[in-house]
């Protein structure tokens, strides 16, 4: 991970003449996850020492980043925060919360070891390497996904920053890497594979939203499954066509009318436990059978695909094996996939990214915290519940 190279930069025991001129502290407070040997989560501001720029790097001011679902896993340790508690001072607070026996099995490899945390944000680039590129960054607002975001400030390769068009806020740019790419990258797998559709869980969410405005920008027939009325209703606000709320009675019949109409084979599901993935299969299998001409003992011989992306449902993944014999369920990750496709394509992923943050990349926040109140009871037991459209954003030098 990015950040773990700022442990191994020579400690500066006083401002240099760079950083003093650019108002930068020797130091910024940084939001780590320990997990101890007892079984506990610890979660604790430190202070990092702030290094001068090497000339192809930047020091970015971080000023907005988000929790992603993605953040939790390190950030959180799957410690049950119900009964987590806070001591030390309001600036300096330390959360505390048990680990489980059997999460805590599969985490020998970080006990004792304080992890920064944090997959992506966006700031200011207030100081500069000497280099053309890191030189052409300097005042920018600038995002990253580098990891250690949770920071008051990074000094970080200039190559890895996105930078956006004057007058793009840091809150704007905050959430450009994980949701937009994977949004994205959804659709590129779709053309990849030969779909001609899709089909995505949890679509009321940031990422559904933003899966929904590229769809219809760009011709893709998308199903929307919801687990409430009033998410339906924000995506048809939206303009989505094929919006099936899970909750409802007629949830199997209206998901296999929609797989019907839009031909959808490829699913990306966000929740992972429980029969959803089995039920977008039976449903894909029911309406290949539709328009099918004969009989086969084996299934219809329609590939079907669910890629599990997420845990928004922490139990068991249950399959009925109701959809004959050509269908995969498997897990998926974006940084695998970006690292297949090569750069080309992640280059005008990013620079649609950067061109449309306002509108089709457009992200929306539910409560706003500092590194310390992101530390509170209140506010950990908040983004723990992972909550469709309740999305929380640290702003670290509030």
């Amino acid at each position: 991970m990015a950040g773990e190279g700022e442990s191994a930069r020579p400690k500066v025991s006083a401002m240099t003449t760079e950083l003093a001129a650019a108002n930068i502290p020797a130091t910024g407070s940084q939001l780590r996850s320990l997990v101890t040997a007892d079984g506990k989560l610890e979660l604790s501001l430190v202070d990092i020492a702030i290094a001068p720029p090497q000339p192809d790097e930047v020091v970015i001011s971080v000023e907005a980043a988000p929790i992603n679902p993605s953040d939790l896993a390190l950030l959180l340790a799957w410690a049950d925060v119900s009964k987590a508690s806070v001591s030390g001072s309001a600036t300096s607070p330390i959360l505390s919360a048990d680990i489980s026996a059997r999460a805590l099995e599969g985490m020998a490899g970080r006990v004792g070891q304080s992890m920064p945390v944090g997959n992506e944000g966006a700031g200011t680039v207030v100081a500069a390497g000497s280099s053309e590129m890191a030189q052409a960054l300097l005042g920018k607002t600038v995002a990253l996904a580098g990891g250690s975001m949770y920071s008051q400030y990074r000094v970080v390769p200039a190559a890895l920053c996105l930078a956006f068009p004057d007058g793009t806020t840091a809150e704007e740019a905050a959430s450009s890497f994980v949701n937009p790419l994977t949004a994205l990258a959804m659709v590129e797998v779709m053309k990849r594979e030969g779909h001609t559709a899709l089909v995505h869980t949890a679509a009321a969410s940031n990422l559904g939203q933003m899966l929904n405005r590229i769809c219809l920008a760009d011709g893709v027939a998308l199903v929307n499954i919801v687990r409430k009325p009033e998410q339906a209703d924000l995506l048809r606000s939206m303009g989505a066509k094929h919006v099936c709320d899970s909750s409802t009675t007629t949830f199997a019949d209206d998901l296999t009318a929609a797989l019907i109409e839009t031909g959808a084979t490829l699913a990306f599901d966000a929740t992972g436990g429980g029969t959803l993935a089995s039920d977008i299969l039976s449903a894909m299998e029911r309406a290949a059978n539709a328009s099918a001409k004969e009989y086969s003992r084996y299934g219809s011989s329609v590939f079907k695909q669910v890629y599990i992306y997420g845990g928004l449902d922490r139990r068991e993944t249950t399959l009925s094996r109701n959809f004959g014999l050509s269908w995969s369920v498997s897990g998926w990750l974006l940084t695998p996939f970006l690292g297949k496709v090569g750069m080309e394509t992640v280059g005008a992923m990013r620079a649609r990214v950067a061109s449309e943050v306002k509108t089709t990349f457009a992200s929306h926040y539910t409560r706003r915290v500092s590194l310390a109140e992101a530390l509170s009871v209140d506010a950990v037991q908040g983004y723990a519940k992972q909550a469709t459209g309740e999305k929380y954003l640290i702003t670290p030098h509030s």
